[in-house]
């Protein structure tokens, strides 16, 4: 986001405009919390994971009270635009902000890449990434000791991350949100890898299946004869949001961000600035409000080809 936060900003005072940024995003919009930007505060934050300017989810802006507090504030500063980074939550938020009159442009981000408008989102490649290394250092562990790791990762409601760090990590099992794969079914691919011949093996598990890491781990901890392996467990959590961006991210966030700026400039807004088919595209809040992305089919079909 920092990346994209610099690009925003450089690009619209090159155009003369004046920016503000909002702490703690859309409760700060609704406490009044701006901080004018010149082109040296967004210095040397391209290579920082997050935002600086914070990041927060408000109750209170999903009112109508809050959202009048919230156009109170920028029609106070003479905001004439919002540029809004975020994944789904925020994307409602800036279709509701855009109903009420406002000129909104929403900059694709979410690790989670299920945002509609955009085939990749800002954020999910690095976590990508850092999810592979634990995956790769954790292999490398596993066929010292002769043991089976699961591995769980982010992804409460999609499992796009889990499922792309299992791919490239070539995991013998991936279990996400969408296409579960139960505790039972987990020990018997896990000793069939076993009697293949596999000296380790790797679980992925996105955080948000009802049988997640721990659950499994204590279901198998008496009997090792189920899976053939010893079972450990690793729970990333939130150290998949937090690493130095990638070089595709810092770059996605960049066009990005420079393409919300002209957006605003060419006066089409209520969109969403994404990358589609190769290139900056806009899709109308109204689409993207409330939807998400469903995970593509044929990944679970690869993945289970390729565990053999």
């Amino acid at each position: 986001m920092n990346a994209a936060i610099r690009a925003v900003t450089r690009s619209a005072l090159d155009q003369g405009m004046t920016v503000h940024g909002v702490r703690q995003g859309w409760q700060g919009l609704v406490d009044g919390h701006f901080r004018q930007l010149n082109a040296r505060d967004v210095g040397g934050i391209i290579q920082v994971g997050g935002t600086f300017l914070g990041s927060a989810r408000s109750a209170e802006f999903r009112e109508e009270s809050g959202r009048s507090k919230a156009l109170r504030n920028l029609a106070q500063r003479g905001i004439d635009g919002v540029v809004v980074i975020g994944g789904n939550g925020s994307q409602t938020g800036s279709y509701m902000l855009s109903q009420l009159g406002v000129h909104v442009v929403g900059v694709a981000s979410t690790i989670d890449n299920d945002l509609i408008g955009s085939d990749v989102t800002i954020g999910c490649d690095t976590a990508i990434n850092v999810t592979l290394e634990a995956i790769d250092h954790l292999r490398t562990t596993g066929s010292s000791h002769n043991r089976a790791f699961l591995v769980e990762t982010m992804g409460r409601d999609c499992g796009y991350l889990a499922m792309m760090a299992g791919l490239a990590g070539g995991a013998e099992v991936i279990s996400t949100p969408e296409f579960e794969v139960s505790a039972i079914e987990i020990a018997e691919r896990l000793h069939a890898a076993y009697e293949r011949g596999k000296t380790h093996a790797i679980v992925v598990i996105a955080e948000g299946v009802k049988e997640n890491a721990a659950k499994i781990l204590a279901y198998f901890e008496d009997d090792k004869e189920r899976t053939g392996f010893e079972l450990r467990a690793t729970t990333l959590g939130h150290v998949v949001r937090g690493a130095p961006p990638s070089a595709f991210d810092r770059i996605l966030a960049t066009r990005l961000g420079v393409a919300a700026v002209k957006a605003l400039s060419d006066g089409e807004t209520g969109v969403l600035v994404g990358w589609q088919r190769n290139e900056v595209t806009r899709t109308p809040l109204a689409d993207i409000a409330g939807r998400t992305r469903p995970m593509d089919t044929e990944l679970v079909e690869l993945a289970r080809i390729l565990a053999k």
